[in-house]
């Protein structure tokens, strides 16, 4: 049987999990949703500062020392976003120009952002090496031609693609044919290619096996492993490394029965992790980084949209709201979801009602590619309800075909301490 051939009801968990209540309101940064959206108006994602400031401190304690955080920008490319892990103490992790520019205009200091990605071009290394970054982590050969012609010295990482046993997560990033970085059973042809480079000051190894983690033990696993690739590496350059970048890949809970990433398990593995790098001179005062992005943003977000109409259709009632997949790519499951599983929702104006009601709710536009839940059980509900889909804070809006059908952009807000801005990017 397939996931959603059940009625699907975990919305509720989840909000009780991440957000407070009022009686039927859902709170998001101690204002009702139902309020906030009065005065922003629909569809709109709202993002609860304090809750993506937790996430980003209940990391910080499990890695005791060990790393630090550098926020992953593609998550949510939104400067007040990126702004708001500055100020907790996070760097800022890109892999464009334009995310180059976010992590500037959100404060963060030049040395505190790392440029990965598979496709740098010559007017955006320009841009960074000029306007100055704190590494480039390359992958490819002529990405180091690039950066020697533009002729100014720059710190660099290696990117490397590690071996089947290293990958984990929903997603992987390594352990087959890829277009990120190198594969690391060549990394002793890849070595030479830095040999006569002028402007290239290699100080560092970068390893992301995989995205979406939610077991600790296999993240603790892909860790040990950058750490051994960056002794390794560290050997055959016969001199210490500055930087082991470790990635990022920490996963959220989406879907029903899934469980949150085991903290208290990986803050119980440090002590070994911290040894490993101790133990090797060539890395023993190495500076390492992980760069969660989805783990940091995602729980504190919300997409809200209001009910258009409630409409039976041989036997299948739909709830038509005025958002849809052109805001939220990922919750409609056409960003990467081979089974299509619903996110948790809710009707945040609602959270008392009884759930007697299933639904397959969908969006605005001519496709049916646009439904955000299959089967889903919801309070009973009518035209200027309220919908609101958890876990939106990352690969919202910035990850959607936003100009699908030429509807409005949703409007993005920032809500903390009960009070509440629109941002832009």
């Amino acid at each position: 049987m397939a996931p959603t051939d059940k009625p699907q009801s975990h919305g509720p968990a989840f909000a009780a999990a991440l957000f407070d209540t009022s009686e039927n309101d859902l709170m998001i940064g101690g204002l009702p949703v139902r309020d906030i959206v009065a005065g922003t108006g629909t569809p709109c994602f709202l993002y609860d500062a304090a809750a993506m400031r937790r996430a980003y401190r209940d990391l910080e304690t499990a890695l005791g020392g060990f790393a630090d955080i550098y926020y992953s920008v593609k998550a949510n490319p939104l400067p007040a976003i990126v702004s708001l892990f500055r100020q907790e103490g996070a760097g800022a992790e890109i892999a464009s120009v334009g995310e180059y520019r976010a992590a500037i205009k959100a404060g963060v200091a030049t040395q505190n952002i790392i440029f990965a990605g598979p496709g740098k071009g010559m007017a955006e290394l320009c841009e960074v090496i000029e306007g100055g970054i704190g590494e480039i982590h390359i992958e490819s050969a002529e990405e180091i031609t690039r950066i020697e012609a533009i002729g100014k010295s720059v710190k660099a990482s290696i990117r490397i693609n590690p071996v089947p046993d290293a990958q984990a997560g929903a997603m992987r990033m390594g352990g087959k044919a890829t277009a990120f970085g190198f594969d690391e059973e060549e990394l002793e042809n890849v070595l030479p290619l830095f040999k006569d480079a002028r402007y290239i000051d290699l100080v560092g190894v970068h390893i992301y096996g995989g995205t979406q983690i939610l077991d600790a033990d296999m993240l603790v696993s892909q860790w040990r492993h950058g750490i051994s690739l960056a002794a390794r590496l560290a050997g055959m350059l016969g001199r210490p490394l500055e930087t082991i970048d470790l990635g990022g890949g920490l996963g959220i809970p989406y879907f029903a029965g899934e469980m949150p990433l085991d903290l208290e398990k990986v803050s119980a593995a440090i002590p070994d992790l911290k040894a490993l790098v101790k133990a090797h001179p060539l890395i023993t005062d190495a500076h390492v980084i992980v760069e969660p992005g989805r783990f940091l943003a995602g729980p504190g977000g919300v997409y809200v949209a209001e009910v258009n109409s409630v409409k039976t259709s041989r036997g299948t009632t739909f709830v038509v709201t005025d958002g849809g997949m052109h805001h939220h790519l990922a919750a409609s499951g056409n960003l990467g979801q081979i089974v299509k599983r619903n996110y948790p929702i809710v009707a945040p104006a609602m959270m008392l009602a009884e759930h007697e009601e299933t639904a397959t709710i969908v969006g605005p536009l001519c496709t049916p590619l646009d439904t955000l839940a299959r089967n889903a059980a919801l309070p009973k509900l009518k035209a200027g309800d309220l919908l609101a889909i958890l876990q939106s804070g990352a690969y919202g809006a910035s990850a959607s075909p936003a100009g699908f059908l030429s509807h409005a952009a949703a409007k993005e807000v920032l809500v903390e301490n009960g009070v509440f801005e629109v941002i832009g990017r």
